[in-house]
């Protein structure tokens, strides 16, 4: 069983920054393969960033290319997305995600645990 809490979402202004954590608990954390989702009001889930873990990489989704860091911190069960230059687009709840079969995924499908997520509110 994998629990995972999302913190750091805020209401700021476009251009502002945002740092969001994602803590899992569980054994072997440094094996997961972890992602990050948002959902805006009345759209689907859609994919944000995941840890390639292969090599060391990224993969990021065209829309925060550039304005978006992810990180880990393996001795602490942590993830993080850093959020430059925000957007009125960025609005949505962010949810991280965790899949343990080792496959790296933009599907939400591809992944079994979630977080309850943590709401992001950029205004104009």
């Amino acid at each position: 069983q994998v629990r995972l809490v999302e913190s750091g979402g805020e209401s700021v202004q476009a251009g502002h920054s945002l740092r969001l954590s994602c803590v899992a608990s569980g054994r072997a954390f440094e094996t997961y393969v972890m992602g990050w989702f948002r959902q805006a009001p009345g759209k689907e889930r859609e994919f944000v960033a995941v840890d390639r873990r292969s090599d060391g990489g990224v993969k990021y989704a065209d829309p925060v290319k550039g304005r978006c860091t992810f990180s880990r911190d393996n001795a602490k069960n942590t993830v993080y997305l850093q959020i430059n230059s925000v957007e009125p687009e960025d609005t949505a709840v962010y949810y991280c995600a965790a899949a343990l079969s080792g496959r790296v995924t933009s599907v939400p499908n591809g992944y079994y645990y979630w977080g309850r997520g943590t709401q992001v509110t950029v205004s104009s």
